[in-house]
């Protein structure tokens, strides 16, 4: 869409304000608004002025000055706002240089894209991301010097089986139980359903929607997979229609990997493949259904996996999720239907336009713009360095034998081992310039310093329940 259809749909919609968003290093969106009479066709190429300061992880105060510019193609009506507000996604440019700021994520993806073609591989890589996240009814939290604490309520949490509720009804999904009984047990059936509602509304397709593993309102609405940068804007509409129809339904959504002690986690496994001229290049003859080049993707994937689960499992939370013998995948090998593997090749359908590797470690707390990117900047090292994943792994994990488990390497056990590995081994991130070393050097800052070091250094509550008594 070019800028003067914009104003002219923005006319036929009655849109009375425009809304600028725009994703922070970290991974969240952030955004302002103008009267819809402060947006001109010139404004897609001038842009407005903001502090970048301001931002997690982006400018000093010395240099804050930032402006972001409209990408027109992502024009959509909002629908969560009272008066009629029209809404872009934004590109995020020096003032000074007229530059792309190389920290903006959404330019990450679009360098990664640029890269793919530049290679020659393929010109097209689809990514699927699978996020689960929950839907509580309460939540508290704080901490201070003498103090932390959180509080999490569902009406659908096992614990709640005894509680006075006039009257309790039952119907609460046992622990890991919730793979995916009918309604009553499933009691949020119908908002899951206004969720896809509003996501096709906002131009989202959507493939389906279930309750998961865990009690307390775990839940899964899967998107059809899309182009990296187009599922990146996906991915962020995603997480921003579920949260807001969680609220107007008085309840909270959280994409928090391990919210709840004793069940599963939230994770999102990432289906990706590349094509080339319309034809899909995963589909072949080898294991499972798949080409030689898609086996060196895998392998790509898998050297790289310590280093990318700093970009695909950015938090400290995400390794309460990622621990060797319990539900989620950590082990890097790939196979074909074993759910223990770290990559996975779906074996639903033998059509080769499905075809493609299932990474299953990731997790929905990450940006998605970056985790995309790293992905398939690891599958390209992989297939231009033709390396091998070795065996796949179709054996029960958890029947393995000692010596045999140790030969399979796994997962980092946290966020300060992933972000290690991250800066002893990012030279692949960096071709094409799609990654820089500042952007890679930043991220381990941020994440050291905001997250690392603040939950190092603090007690943990049950600490007091195994030491206090000493």
């Amino acid at each position: 869409m070019t800028p003067k259809k914009v104003l002219a749909f923005a006319k036929e919609q009655g849109a009375k304000m425009v809304d600028f968003k725009f994703l922070d290093f970290v991974g969240t969106w952030q955004h302002f608004t103008n009267p819809i009479d402060e947006l001109g066709e010139a404004d897609f190429e001038n842009g407005y002025g903001f502090d970048g300061s301001s931002i997690r992880g982006w400018q000093p105060i010395h240099a804050s000055d930032m402006l972001i510019v409209p990408d027109p193609s992502t024009v959509v009506m909002d629908p969560f706002m009272a008066v009629p507000t029209v809404t872009m996604i934004c590109n995020v440019v020096d003032p000074v240089t007229k530059e792309r700021y190389t920290r903006d994520p959404r330019y990450i993806a679009q360098k990664a894209e640029a890269y793919l073609k530049f290679t020659g591989i393929g010109d097209t890589a689809f990514f699927g991301p699978e996020a689960e996240f929950f839907i509580f009814d309460e939540i508290r939290f704080d901490d201070a010097c003498q103090y932390g604490y959180y509080f999490i309520d569902s009406v659908e949490g096992i614990w709640n089986s005894g509680r006075m509720e006039n009257p309790n009804l039952g119907y609460k999904p046992r622990h890991k139980e919730g793979y995916f009984p009918v309604p009553p047990m499933d009691s949020q059936q119908d908002l899951r359903t206004e969720m896809v509602m509003m996501l096709q509304q906002v131009g989202l397709g959507i493939e389906c929607q279930h309750h998961e593993v865990a009690t307390a309102g775990q839940a899964e609405i899967d998107m059809k997979a899309a182009p990296l940068v187009k599922m990146g804007d996906n991915l962020q509409w995603y997480k921003y229609v579920i949260k807001n129809v969680a609220r107007r339904n008085c309840k909270t959504v959280t994409f928090m990997p391990k919210p709840l002690f004793g069940d599963n986690g939230s994770g999102m496994h990432i289906h990706m493949s590349i094509w080339k001229e319309g034809q899909p290049l995963f589909a072949g003859d080898k294991y499972a259904g798949i080409s030689e080049m898609a086996l060196f993707a895998a392998g790509g994937v898998l050297k790289h996996a310590k280093a990318i689960c700093a970009i695909t499992n950015p938090t400290t939370n995400s390794y309460k999720r990622l621990v060797p013998g319990y539900e989620a995948p950590v082990n890097l090998a790939y196979s074909s239907r074993n759910r223990s593997a770290g990559i996975r090749i779906p074996m639903y359908s033998p059509a080769p336009k499905l075809k493609r590797l299932e990474v299953r470690f990731p997790d929905p707390s990450c940006n998605g713009y970056m985790a995309f990117s790293a992905l398939l900047m690891a599958a390209l090292d992989g297939i231009e360095n033709r390396i091998h994943p070795g065996e796949p792994l179709d054996k029960d994990i958890y029947a393995l034998a000692p010596e045999e488990l140790a030969k399979v390497p796994s997962t980092p056990g946290s966020l300060d081992e992933a972000l290690k590995a991250l800066e002893d081994d990012h030279e692949f991130l960096l071709k094409g310039d799609v990654f820089t070393e500042d952007v890679i050097q930043t991220w381990i800052e941020y994440k050291t310093l905001s997250e690392v070091d603040p939950v190092r250094m603090r007690p943990h509550p049950h600490e007091f329940k195994l030491y206090f008594d000493i």
